[in-house]
Parts: C-alpha cells; sequence; structure tokens
C-alpha cells in the first residue's frame, strides 16, 4: 500500500498551459491543462484532477498523497504589468516627493520625444510627504511627526487607499521613524496593508529601495486573496501538505511568506526553469556552462549558467528595461523575449515579417486550437509543417484544426508576402529562430562568451520545434532536451531549496576598515539566518549560508557581489583577501582591475539556504503516445516528405538516430529536420549533437 505522504508536486501556470510535475519514488510524470486566465486556481485543480485521473484515483485521494506542493505563478506580474494592483499611497520624507519620478531608466533615447517619459509607479496625486528626518549617520535630525501621520491615514481613508509604502530617508541605517509610522498605520488603518522599506529592501539607492516596497505593497492585498484562494481550495480538495510558492531568486517560501511579501513571487515562473536546466546538463554531460532555453507559450527566456552558477540581479525590469518599473531585489537574471509556440506572426506594411511580442495566450489560443482564435502563430506554423500530430498534442488533450492553422499562415503571412502557404509556414519558424538566437547572443557574447562551448538545455512546450536549428546555428555541439522539457519550471521548482537573502547597508572603504562595526553588521546577519532556518523548519539536509559583501571601486556608481571567505573580519590579512577578491572579481566581469586601489563596500549580505532535495535531475516516466511510422514533414531544401517519427518513450539509450526524424513525448515534438544525431541519456533525455554546416576553408588553408 502507498504511503500517504509520497507525492511532491509543483505547478507552473504558463500564458498558455498550466503544467503539473508529479515526483514519486525518484520518478517525474507531466501533466498539463489550458490555463484558465479568469480563475487560475480552477486551473490549477483541472490538472490536478488530469493526474489523479490517469492514477485511477478521486482528486481528494490524489491531492490527499502529496507531502509538498509548489507553485509558481505570474498573478504579481501580470498585475503590475497590466496596471491592476491595488490602489496604492507612498509615503516619504518631506521634501522628497519625486523620487518615482525622477528615477533609473527612461526613454531610451532622450531625443525621441514620440515617446512619453514613463509615469511613476505611485502617481504624485497619492505621493504624500511624512515630516521628519534622519542623517546618513542615523542621527535623528528632525523627530518625525506622529500626529501629521495621523492626519495623513484621514485623508488616505478618505482616498479608499488600499495599500501603503512607506520608504523614508536613511531607513537602512536608522529604523526608528519607519517603524513609528508603521505603528500609526496599524492603529489609523487596521486592514490595511503596508510596506516598510528598511525590512524590504535595505538597499542604498533611493529609487530602487522606492520602487520595490511600492510594488511589494501594492500588491499585497491581490496575492492575499490569491493565496488566500489558493490554499482554501487546496485544503478543501484534501491537501495536508505542506504549501510553498516559488520566488524570483530561484528557491521557495512558505506560502504565508510569499504574501507577506508579494514581490518575492514576480518573476517565479522564468526562475525556475535554470535550476532544472543545469541539473539535467550536469547529470546528461557533466556540463557546468550551460545555456537554458524555456520556450512557452508566449516567451523564450534565456538563463547563462558559468561554472555551475545561476546568475542573479538587482535590475530586474517588470515591463521594458528602461520604461518599466524596478523591482530592486535579487532575481534570477533572465532574458525574455516574444518567441512562444503562441507568439503572433504578422506582416508590418513594409512587407517584413514579424514574430511577437502578442502572444493568442490560451483564450483564444492559435487559430488551430478551434477557440476562436484567427491569427497565425508559430503553433499554427508548425502544425502546417507537419512538425506536430494534430491527434495527439499535449498528451491527446486537445485536437488540433490542421484547416484552420492553413487558413490563419495563408491570411497573414503567405498572401502578404506573396509565397505559398508551406514557404510562409517556413519563414515564421525561421524568423523564430533567429529571434531565440539572437536572445541567446545578447547573454553571451555581450559578456565575452562564445555560446559555441556551452550545452544548450531546450526546455518548454515549444522548445523542440526550434531547439536543433538554434544549437546548430549557435555552433553548439551538444543540445539536451530534457523528457520532462516541456515543464522545465515546474520541474526546477521540485529541485529548489528554500531560500532567504538579507542585507545590511554599511559604507566601509578597505583602507579605514572598521572590523567591529563590520563583525557586528555579519553577526546580525547570521541571526537572521538562523532563525529563518528555524522559523522554515528542518529540511533534507543542513542549510547552508553564504555571506557577501557588495562593493565597487570609490566614486564608481555599479556594485559587484563578492563572496566572503570569513564569518568576520579577525585580522588585516582577512581585509586583504577580500579586497585581492574584489579584484579578481572585477577583472573577470569587466575585464580591467586596479588592485592599487582601495575597495569600498557598501552593503553586506548574507544567503541561506535549506535543502528540500537533492538538486540532481530524476528521470521522467512519459506516456507512449501512439504515433505513426512516418509523417509528411517539411525539411528544408526538400520540401515535404515523409519521414520518419518515434516515440521518445521507445528510444532505448545508447541507441543512435540520425535525422531527418519526429521525436515525439506526449507533450512536446522535438524536430530534427536534418542529419543530427540522436541518443536517449539515462536521465530520459534526448541528447542531440546538431549537424553542422561543412565550414569553407580560409585562404591560408587553402594556400
Amino acid at each position: 500500500m502507498a504511503s500517504e505522504r509520497e507525492l511532491r508536486v509543483s505547478v507552473d501556470i504558463g500564458g498558455t498551459f498550466t503544467d503539473l510535475v508529479v515526483e514519486e519514488a525518484d520518478r517525474l510524470r507531466l501533466y498539463k491543462s489550458p490555463t484558465v486566465p479568469d480563475d487560475p486556481v480552477r486551473g490549477i485543480l483541472d490538472v490536478l484532477s488530469v493526474a489523479a485521473a490517469a492514477d485511477g484515483q478521486s482528486l481528494t485521494d490524489f491531492v490527499g498523497r502529496v507531502g509538498t506542493f509548489v507553485h509558481a505563478t505570474t498573478r504579481g506580474l501580470n498585475a503590475v504589468l497590466t496596471g491592476n494592483a491595488a490602489r496604492t499611497a507612498f509615503l516619504t520624507t518631506r521634501g522628497h516627493p519625486d523620487v518615482l519620478l525622477l528615477r533609473e531608466g527612461g526613454r531610451r533615447d532622450p531625443f525621441d520625444f514620440t515617446v512619453p517619459f514613463p509615469e511613476p509607479y505611485v502617481p504624485r496625486s497619492l505621493t504624500f510627504e511624512v515630516p521628519g528626518r534622519i542623517l546618513s549617520t542615523g542621527e535623528i535630525l528632525e523627530p518625525v511627526d506622529l500626529d501629521a501621520v495621523r492626519a495623513l491615514c484621514a485623508r488616505l481613508a478618505a482616498l479608499e487607499v488600499e495599500a501603503v509604502a512607506v520608504c523614508l530617508l536613511w531607513s537602512t541605517v536608522n529604523a526608528a521613524h519607519e517603524l513609528a509610522v508603521g505603528a500609526v498605520l496599524d492603529e489609523a488603518l487596521p486592514g490595511v496593508p503596508y510596506s516598510l522599506s528598511h525590512t524590504l529592501n535595505p538597499s542604498l539607492r533611493e529609487y530602487r529601495r522606492a520602487s520595490s516596497t511600492a510594488i511589494d505593497a501594492s500588491l499585497k492585498p491581490l496575492m492575499a486573496t490569491y493565496i488566500g484562494a489558493l490554499t482554501t481550495k487546496l485544503r478543501d480538495a484534501g491537501l495536508t501538505g505542506r504549501i510553498l510558492m516559488v520566488t524570483s531568486m530561484g528557491g521557495v517560501v512558505d506560502v504565508a511568506d510569499a504574501a507577506a511579501a508579494p514581490i518575492l513571487t514576480l518573476n517565479s515562473g522564468p526562475s525556475m526553469a535554470p535550476v532544472a536546466g543545469r541539473a539535467y546538463a550536469r547529470s546528461d554531460l557533466g556540463a557546468d556552462d550551460v545555456i537554458v532555453a524555456d520556450a512557452g507559450g508566449t516567451t523564450y527566456d534565456v538563463t547563462l549558467v558559468r561554472r555551475g552558477e545561476i546568475p542573479s540581479t538587482r535590475s530586474a525590469w517588470v515591463g521594458d528595461e528602461g520604461t518599466g518599473h524596478l523591482t530592486g531585489l535579487p532575481s534570477i537574471d533572465v532574458k525574455s523575449v516574444g518567441a512562444g509556440g503562441g507568439s503572433i506572426a504578422w506582416v508590418d506594411p513594409g512587407g517584413l515579417l514579424h514574430i511577437g511580442p502578442q502572444s493568442a495566450g490560451s483564450v483564444p489560443g492559435p487559430a488551430c486550437y478551434g477557440r476562436g482564435g484567427r491569427r497565425a502563430t508559430v503553433t499554427d506554423a508548425a502544425l502546417v509543417l507537419g512538425y506536430l500530430d494534430p491527434d495527439v498534442f499535449s498528451g491527446g488533450a486537445l485536437r488540433l484544426d490542421t484547416g484552420a492553422a492553413l487558413a490563419a499562415v495563408t491570411a497573414d503571412v503567405a498572401v502578404p508576402l506573396g509565397l505559398d502557404p508551406v514557404a510562409a509556414a517556413h519563414a515564421v519558424l525561421d524568423l523564430t529562430t533567429e529571434q531565440m538566437v539572437r536572445a541567446i547572443e545578447e547573454i553571451t557574447l555581450q559578456q565575452g562568451i562564445d555560446p559555441a562551448g556551452a550545452v544548450l538545455v531546450g526546455g518548454g512546450g515549444a522548445a523542440g520545434l526550434n531547439a536543433v536549428a538554434v544549437a546548430k546555428r549557435l555552433g553548439c555541439d551538444q543540445l539536451v532536451v530534457p523528457a520532462v522539457g516541456a515543464a522545465l519550471a515546474a520541474a526546477g521548482a521540485l529541485m529548489s531549496d528554500l531560500t532567504a537573502v538579507y542585507n545590511v547597508t554599511l559604507p566601509t572603504l578597505t583602507t579605514a576598515f572598521d572590523p567591529d562595526r563590520v563583525n557586528a553588521a555579519l553577526a546580525g546577519l547570521l541571526r537572521q539566518c538562523q532563525e529563518f532556518v528555524a522559523h522554515v523548519g528542518p529540511g533534507a539536509s543542513e542549510p547552508s549560508v553564504t555571506l557577501f559583501a557588495e562593493a565597487r571601486y570609490p566614486q564608481q556608481i555599479w556594485e559587484l557581489e563578492v563572496p566572503l571567505r570569513v564569518r568576520s573580519f579577525l585580522s588585516s590579512q582577512d581585509v586583504r583577501d577580500f579586497a585581492a577578491d574584489f579584484h579578481a572579481t572585477h577583472e573577470e566581469i569587466l575585464g580591467v582591475t586596479d588592485p592599487g586601489s582601495p575597495v569600498e563596500a557598501v552593503s553586506w549580505g548574507a544567503r541561506v539556504t535549506v535543502p528540500l532535495r537533492r538538486d540532481t535531475a530524476v528521470r521522467a516516466r512519459l506516456g507512449d503516445p501512439a504515433v505513426p511510422a512516418t509523417r509528411r514533414a517539411y525539411v528544408p531544401g526538400r520540401g515535404l516528405i515523409e519521414i520518419p517519427v518515434r516515440a521518445l518513450s521507445s528510444v532505448t539509450a545508447g541507441e543512435p538516430i540520425q535525422g531527418p526524424v519526429l521525436i515525439e513525448s506526449p507533450f512536446t515534438t522535438v524536430v530534427v529536420a536534418d542529419p543530427s544525431v540522436c541518443e536517449l541519456a539515462p536521465s530520459g533525455s534526448l541528447v542531440i549533437r546538431p549537424a553542422q554546416e561543412r565550414r569553407q576553408p580560409t585562404l591560408t588553408e587553402v594556400a
């Protein structure tokens, strides 16, 4: 009899499908169900019902076996992008009401006056000044006027404010004024959520701190309602296990902690694919330099993993870079372009073909879904080319309409370009491949990294359509398509740890180092990590803590993160070691160094992780789709021809398969339209060695 606590599951809500990955006894199973935009929790219950039916169980019995439920959502992100977050007031120090207006970023071209300057996240009409002032030393120059704050609360109530963001000058050094304002808000506006900047994001830069605080406060009513509904409905369905939420930092937190700081979940979906991609690249090929690409229904998300380290950034934007809003918090560094399976293909008045950024989403979806969509998408083009089987798409849950796809591609692409429908569909896939390549080159070549030297991991439901072509175009020698790649982000969620990051602002120079103050700050950070571990409970193994500094050369604008070798600075040699590590980091990232210069540490931080399981690839067990022996599909240079079709589950480990061939699993099709060679790895991944173009000899070689 199976134990009651044998399942770990993760759910990732995408723009088109809601993905569910079930881990049982070191095996993964994958299920998909259409996303329900108006009721995402309904979509979660739908995909859980699909998994329960596959096990021959009721939803209650299946959910009752779940010990850990991990969830990634774009609910908060969509609210910020669409302007549907709560009506939020912004409280700042008197004399500084323009911190959200005089911001970082702005128009990319300052002389392009056709583009309006971005509006502040909170309008000036809801920005209010608080009397009182703290200096950079932490000294109180002017006490906070609590009577003025109480009067301000009456105005906020009259304005029907739903949330409040509080960001006062130098609260990172002395939080007394923010704490006092918070106490008044509790008293005068009970039930109205608020965020204090010094607890959420104790960073030095005022705009980033203010922006993150405003975003976090604005999401609290929405996410509290969403998380409350999620928890209630899962409990009602029979779930008694732990509920965790994925964060933008590539980890997970308890659902209550996510509700308390909802900004942590903003980019939760894209942050998980690199975790799974790294694990499969290590397991299948022993590789530590990895390009992880996740092709979903709406976007193509790319991350570069170097030496096994997943990169993070504090410059994550919600919306377009420069004109959106900075989160100001650590986030996995992901590059996204609008090139997913649902991306719309269109021709502009000048006769140029474009892919995205608009997406058909799940409703109405691509034309071939038969749900009212009329616009041609990447999925429609793939169907016209014969790459998709209309009868077994998404595990057979959806039958595709080939005629509708052909009509959409003809009307939207073929006729405007004067091409036949097959050539038009190929142009759509070809341009999609080029956009994916550009996204990868942006995060590799700009950092001085040759993408040809890395392993490409292709994930997402639409990954198989272009993955081989992308790898070939980049010159990558090896491509890994995990068996669970169609839900790579959801699989990554099951490999993630409970994670928290803490910071304290304490500027100091290596030439005038203050070890007592720095060591006191580091001790405080370590206490916070211990409290986090005690709060979240035991994990699968011992927690780990990494201390780091954010440092720069004096007068530089930006800092670099430098891990610390020590828990406290006990000698001058410790300080010299820290400076040497900074010089080395600066040279590696920026290509130059100044070893004779002092180093200025601006802030200190601690990153704590509580492992829930080993970060290793787990073998996927997928169903065996009924596939024909051959299918008429497009091969460049040869047109529509009959090519072999193989079910992924029918491939044996070590068996070489040479293209052209279509390799199908229930939720994705890997298109190998050239002589590339495929083999099955022990994890169930498909390892492909792309057929590279024959290089033309140089004049020197000819001579």
